[in-house]
This record gives C-alpha cells, structure tokens and sequence, in this order.
C-alpha cells in the first residue's frame, strides 16, 4: 500500500521536467493567503471576501438531503506594512455560526511572519485548501474528515514564510490540542477518531502544548509536494488531566502532492497517526479509540475544454482508503466497519474563474462484505 503511495509521487515528480506548465500554477492559495494578497495592494484598510456551497446528497435507499452547507465570510484588514488581520466566519447548516480563523499576521521580514490566534493546522491538502472552486467533489474526500478532521483549527502563534531560493513554504506552530475528555465522557472514538475532540477555539482547554508544522517544495514546474507532522498530547478538563489515561498521546505524518500538466491534474494524500495510552484512555472511557489511524487517497482529473475557454469542464476520479482501526490496543478489537474505501466519478463545471457546478457519483464500502452502497451528489459553490 505505501509503496505504491510512494511510486505514483515519484513518477509525478519525473514527469514534470520538460514541461510547459508554469511553477505559479502549483502555488494553489489558500482564503486567508487571497485576503493576505488583497492587503498587499492598498496602504491601509479593509478587504471582504467569501465562500459558500449548496449541496444535494442522495445516499442509496434513502432521502435526499438538500443543505446549505457552509457559506463563509472573510475579512481582513492592514494595519500598516507590517501587520495584518485575518478572519473568516462560517455560517454551517443556517443555523451553526462558527469562527474559523481570526489571527494577526506580523511580517518579519520579506520572508518570515509571526502569526498568532486561531489559525488551520497545517495538514494535508484540504485542511488549508478547502474552497470549494479548488477541489474537485461535491464533497470533501472523506480522509480529510476522518483521520485528518477537516476544518481542524485551534488556538495558536508560530512562524510562517517562504524560502524563495530553493522555491519552498514553511510553517512551524505550537497549539493547544484535542480535548479527549471533559469532565464528563471521553470524546475521542473508533468510528470518527479525532473529530470530536476538535476545540475550535471556543473556550478551550489548555493542559499540553502540541507542534504542527509544514513544508512544501515547489520548485518543479507543475509540481507541489508537502510534508507536515504533529505531535503532542490531547487535553484534559481540571481534575481530570491527572487521572491515567485522561490523555492520549498523538504524532501525526502526512504526505501529500498536487500535479498540473496542461489539462491533466492529478492529487495525492497519505497520512498516519499514531495514538500512545489509548489501552488505559479506552479503559477509562469504555470508548473503541484505535492506536493507529491510516488513510490515502489518489485523484486523476482531466479538463475536456479547449484551453482557449474561459470555462473548464473537469471530469474526475478518485480512490479513497481510510482505517480509524489500522492498529488497536490489547484490550478491543479491530471493527472491520471502521476500514473504509470509497470511489468517487464525476466533474467540476467551473463557469467562472470563483463560481462551480459539480456532480458526482459515490460507492462506499468497508471490509465487511457485501457492505457497499451508492451516492449521488450535486452541488454548486463559489469562492471570491
């Protein structure tokens, strides 16, 4: 399974010498990089900007649901040449209202920022990347929900910049993490891993400061590569961080690639997880938390529009396995349900450079037998 992860990477990075494709064209930007941008270009001042997705989802044998899914407002504003303020609010199913970045970005130097507040840890693709114009998919690959629990943000300062010599980005934070339990039950669990746990910087609890950090080398044409890790400790409520297995310890390992040759793009992701304790934290809890949770994907896509069009027709494929039980403790059992696979048919029609439709088709299975099931899925999102 790794090796052929590592094999399709490699045989990306030696397709890209030669080519025609421009290295901007791997610097894919984030929401809070395009306010960044934006601030850049007045003296002083404030910039509005903005997301959204409304998604149609029809799981075999079942009702349709239909959701606004998140619709996201983002604003920004300059201070002076140095600093800069960053913020983004996300309205979830109409009625959930939640923040999802609010940091200050102070530039060191052309090179190095200091950022403080709350801010996305630097994980994967999607994690930073999750607008819905720049992924292909009604919705987001299920890896980034269940082993890296997208949009996995918290509370934070640490540095960022780039290394224009040698064409690379890095970022390097410290951060509180999950909360595994609050007093009351263990939050983490098999079915969803780390999800729950998740703080989002709404009074949250502080007992371990953990690390996160990320490099990206774009210096091929047509090629962006990632390395990112995490380590740490998840948290605990007062009174409760003292009992044995309270907390879990947590190191976290992805990889990732993005690859554009002409109309042909292609993307992939593997991230692993590895849970110390979790014996002792299911002892305590009566919760199924696995010691090891695994994933990888792999998307080909393909633009079947001329390249003089203005719109792009984005037909697409992507492969998904992902395990919240790839390893357990003494003390449960693997759950073979929880050992997931997915493929995921279907196009993007960007008609603008910030507007989508999409459309997809889904089969979902486990390594139980006879266990898969259809989805259909439409949707259609903006990002300006």
């Amino acid at each position: 399974m790794h090796k052929t992860l590592s094999l399709v990477l490699i045989g990306l990075t030696l397709c890209t010498y030669g080519q025609n494709t421009s290295v901007q064209d791997t610097l894919q930007i984030s929401s809070n990089q395009r306010i960044l941008n934006n601030l850049a270009g007045i003296p002083r001042g404030i910039t509005l900007g903005g997301y959204g997705e409304v998604l149609y989802n029809k799981p075999e044998n079942l009702n349709a649901e239909i959701d606004i899914q998140r619709l996201v407002l983002l604003f920004g504003y300059k201070f002076d040449e140095r600093v800069q303020f960053v913020t983004e609010i996300e309205f979830e199913h109409v009625k959930e209202v939640y923040v999802e970045q609010a940091f200050v970005n102070y530039n060191l130097t052309s090179g190095l920022n200091i950022r403080a507040g709350l801010m996305l840890v630097p994980m994967g693709i999607i994690n930073e990347f999750h607008e819905p114009t720049i992924f292909n998919g009604v919705e987001r690959p299920s890896l980034d929900k269940y082993i890296i629990p997208t949009t996995w943000r918290e509370i934070g300062i640490g540095l960022s910049g780039r290394l224009n010599s040698i064409s690379a980005r890095y970022q390097a934070y410290l951060f509180n993490g999950f909360l595994s339990h609050n007093g009351e039950s263990g939050l983490l669990k098999g079915s969803n891993g780390l999800r729950s746990g998740r703080q989002k910087g709404a009074e949250s609890t502080m007992s371990n400061v953990n690390f996160a950090g990320k490099f990206d080398f774009y210096g091929i044409r047509g090629l962006r590569l990632g390395l990112s890790g995490y380590h740490g400790k998840t948290q605990a409520v007062d009174g409760q961080n003292q009992i044995p297995g309270s907390q879990v310890g947590l190191s976290m390992l992805g990889l990732d690639g993005r690859y554009t040759l002409k109309k042909f793009s292609a993307r992939g992701q593997y991230t692993i997880a590895s849970l110390s304790d979790s014996d002792l934290y299911n002892e305590l809890t009566g919760r199924d938390l696995g010691s090891k949770l695994m994933g990888y994907y792999l998307e080909a896509a393909y633009n079947v529009l001329p390249f003089t069009n203005k719109q792009r027709l984005v037909g697409f494929v992507r492969y998904e396995n992902y395990n919240t039980h790839h390893a357990v403790g003494e003390f449960i059992s693997k759950n073979e349900a929880f050992h997931r696979k997915e493929w995921t048919l279907g196009f993007s029609y960007h008609i603008a450079p910030g507007a989508v439709y999409k459309m997809d088709y889904q089969t979902k299975s486990t390594a139980i037998a006879n266990t898969t099931k259809g989805q259909f899925n439409m949707g259609v999102g903006i990002w300006f």
